[in-house]
């Protein structure tokens, strides 16, 4: 398997390359617009051509590049099918691998962060990956005070979908706001402060109700933007139009 870990700093987001040695069938899940042209060229250097984006699921920290990359590439844009967005050209399902090439990734529906979110994870031969999103980070996890957010529904998510996969399972999360780019399951379950050590349901519902976070300073265009896969709403601000 072709991989490619790439980061879009303004909102600290991970963007994944995943490409098929034999078939050279590529995706990118979670493009973001401000990285585009930066996607576009690490393709060239790799000598390949784009297939896929895949959301995790409706970001409101930043616009997807999902719309643009399709302008530009011709791809296909692939969202959870729960989201029902008009502008997907294929909705992902929990239980129906999603074929990049002979690479099986296969959707997890994980809600919680927002109420379709999912993960997605690939066995490589050697190890599993899993591509968290937001629902499970670095010794962290999503915010779960907006965009239909759930505590008790992320614990669940994260304890019977991740805390039941093999401990030496890679985690790569959608963010990282210290310089980190992996985790293990293992690692999560036993240092993340939140969720580690055995953290109850009672437990883990309290400290996301105590925590005292600033509002998302991209929500109020993100989330319509994104719904339609990547559009700058006329209420983007001047300062984060550049990419549009």
């Amino acid at each position: 398997m072709i991989f490619r870990q790439l980061f879009e700093p303004d909102s600290s987001t991970y963007t994944y390359l995943i490409a098929c040695p034999e078939t050279g069938v590529t995706a990118l899940i979670d493009p973001v617009l401000d990285s585009v042209e930066r996607d576009l060229s690490v393709l060239q250097e790799m000598g390949l051509t784009l297939d896929f984006t895949i959301d995790t699921h409706v970001h409101a920290d930043h616009l997807t590049g999902a719309r643009r990359l399709r302008e530009l590439t011709g791809c296909r844009v692939a969202y959870p099918a729960l989201d029902e967005l008009p502008c997907a050209d294929i909705g992902v399902r929990e239980g129906e691998p999603f074929l990049v090439g002979n690479i099986e990734l296969h959707p997890l529906f994980t809600p919680g962060h927002t109420d379709h979110h999912h993960a997605y994870l690939i066995d490589n031969g050697t190890q599993q990956m899993l591509f968290s999103g937001d629902a499970l980070l670095i010794e962290a996890c999503g915010r779960t005070d907006f965009q239909s957010g759930d505590a008790a529904t992320l614990y669940r998510s994260i304890h019977e979908k991740f805390f039941t996969l093999p401990d030496e399972t890679l985690v790569y999360p959608g963010h990282d706001y210290e310089g980190r780019c992996i985790t293990t399951i293992r690692q999560e379950k036993q240092r993340n402060p939140r969720l580690g050590n055995g953290k109850s349901l009672d437990e883990f519902v309290a400290i996301m109700q105590g925590m005292d976070l600033p509002y998302p300073r991209k929500i109020d265009f993100a989330v319509p933007g994104n719904l339609e896969c990547g559009v700058c709403p006329e209420n983007t601000p001047e300062a984060y139009q550049r990419p549009c």
